[in-house]
């Protein structure tokens, strides 16, 4: 049942379950989640899927119902393998998942499919901005979905109600319901996968809570998770972005950008994907120094979580042949075979001539897309010097 505080958090929070049967019967009702079911489901009647959707009496009995087989299926197809390393952290604690962002469903997603195999008790409750929820039923979904909405584009004063108010609903969702948070280490993916912490995101973070800085953010139990992706689907649409944007400085994404990003990221080949969870860095916060100025402070813990995300980055042949083909040399060629060259070279010849720009520069698009491969192997390599 709904509690008090929870009336606080009722624009942004998932959908409680008592309020499920209603919005299930909202989702029904409109035609194009009609047509996203019977896409889904080709042969199985809209009556069906509607009782089963009922059966679903909490937002983890749809996940485990719904999600969860629709991304096994997925993952069976659109990659070689799904596997996470949890050895460093406990599976009956809660924990505030910072991760790079690579996929804009899927990171998450898969997430909570892992959280699943690796016998969590519960999955994450997910941030996701209100960028991409401009339908009413995509808004629908993802809260029953057990996501909470990060708004986005206020002016000044209420963006800082709005970061107050995501900040305290953090807090009570790991502190009072006793849940797991996934958000990325910045807004919006790392088009280059330089992947770097946004003290903002911090700042935001530590809005809530009670104590000092290092208490508020100790409150959310902080794993840096590394996502590591063979082959990122959205490669060629990123690389086109770098190009619109250096040639049009007031370039701005068109509406249907996050959708065909969204539908490339789902369902385009991803080969190995692999999630790694450093520590939890509650005892490293202790150590902090707390006389130090709260912008070193948050600097300093920022560069904390992005060693451990470097390090944990899984390596494939691709970032390697990307780094020797960058630097025009064969410093990692004994950790590839020349099959393993052409085959990448290829790949990248054809996400190329996937770029429907007018005047597509290939020797820089070509560049831009090296540099997403090769940056995971140059930021873990900059920790082994």
């Amino acid at each position: 049942m709904e509690d008090s505080r929870s009336k606080d958090f009722e624009s942004i929070r998932p959908f409680l379950p008592e309020e499920l049967p209603q919005v299930y019967d909202r989702l029904l009702s409109d035609p194009q989640f009609r047509q996203v079911v019977a896409y889904l489901y080709p042969d199985v009647p809209l009556e069906a899927v509607a009782q089963q959707l009922h059966s679903c009496s909490t937002n983890l009995e749809f996940q485990k119902t719904f999600m969860y087989p629709f991304l096994k299926k997925l993952m069976s197809t659109a990659a070689t393998g799904l596997d996470m390393d949890i050895s460093a952290i406990d599976n009956h604690q809660r924990y505030t998942f910072v991760s790079n962002h690579r996929d804009i469903v899927l990171d998450s997603a898969l997430l909570d499919v892992l959280l699943v195999e690796n016998d969590f008790t519960t999955t994450c409750e997910i941030a996701i901005g209100d960028n991409l929820l401009k339908l009413p039923w995509v808004k629908d979904l993802v809260r029953v979905n057990k996501s909470f909405i990060v708004e986005r584009s206020l002016p000044m004063r209420q963006m800082l109600v709005a970061s107050k108010r995501l900040s305290d609903y953090m807090h009570y969702a790991i502190g009072c319901k006793n849940e797991n948070i996934w958000i990325a280490q910045r807004e919006g993916r790392a088009k280059d996968s330089d992947d770097r912490t946004q003290s903002a995101i911090l700042k935001m973070m530590a809005m809530g809570g009670e104590g000092s800085l290092i208490d508020r953010l100790t409150e959310l139990h902080i794993v840096p998770l590394t996502i590591s992706y063979e082959y990122d689907p959205c490669d060629y649409l990123k690389a086109k972005e770098f190009q619109q944007r250096r040639d049009d400085p007031d370039f701005k994404k068109g509406p249907m950008d996050d959708v065909v990003s969204m539908k490339t990221g789902i369902m385009g080949y991803k080969g190995e994907v692999h999630y790694h969870c450093a520590e939890c860095i509650d005892p490293w916060l202790k150590t902090i120094d707390s006389d130090m100025p709260k912008g070193e402070q948050y600097d300093l813990i920022a560069a904390h979580i992005d060693t451990q995300i470097h390090s944990n980055y899984r390596i494939y042949a691709n970032n390697r042949i990307a780094l020797d083909l960058l630097e025009g040399s064969h410093a990692m060629a004994d950790t590839y075979s020349q099959e393993q060259k052409q085959r990448f070279e290829q790949y990248i010849e054809q996400q190329l001539g996937k770029i429907d720009l007018p005047n597509a520069d290939i020797p820089f698009l070509r560049e831009r897309m090296l540099t997403m491969y090769a940056n995971p192997l140059r930021n873990k390599l900059k920790l082994e010097k």
